[in-house]
C-alpha cells in the first residue's frame, strides 16, 4: 500500500547523507538496513548492498527503479523448487532430452568440406 501523498515517500536521512557524500558512478557500495526506503531520482547510478536479513544483496539504482523500495530488489527467501513426485518426473525427462542431445551431436558423422 502507497504512503500518503500528503507525508510524501519515505527516504531514510541517513542514505541521503551517504549518496551526497559520493561521487555519482563510483563503484563502491553503499550499505544499508533501510528496506523499506523509497528510491528517488537522486539514487540513479549508485550500487546499494540492501541487507535482506542474512547478506547485503547489491541493487544497482536505474531510472526504471524510482518510486520502488530498495526491499523490493533485495530478496530474503531463497527459493528452492517445487517439490513432489511430477516435478521429479518433468526433471527426469529433461534430462532424458539433453542426453539424447548430447549423444547424437557425438555420434553424428562429421561432414568436411572439400
Amino acid at each position: 500500500m502507497s504512503r500518503s501523498l500528503k507525508k510524501g515517500p519515505y527516504v531514510d536521512e541517513k542514505l541521503i547523507v551517504k549518496i551526497k557524500k559520493q561521487r555519482s558512478g563510483s563503484k563502491e557500495i553503499i550499505k544499508t538496513w533501510s528496506r523499506g526506503c523509497t528510491i528517488t531520482p537522486e539514487m540513479i547510478g549508485f550500487t546499494f548492498g540492501v541487507h535482506n536479513g542474512k547478506e547485503f544483496i547489491p541493487v544497482y539504482a536505474t531510472e526504471e527503479m524510482v518510486g520502488h523500495r530498495l526491499g523490493e530488489f533485495s530478496p530474503t527467501t531463497k527459493f528452492s523448487r517445487h517439490g513432489g513426485r511430477m516435478q521429479r518426473e518433468v526433471e527426469a525427462k529433461a534430462a532424458e532430452t539433453e542426453a539424447a542431445k548430447v549423444s547424437a551431436v557425438k555420434n553424428a558423422p562429421e561432414t568436411k568440406k572439400p
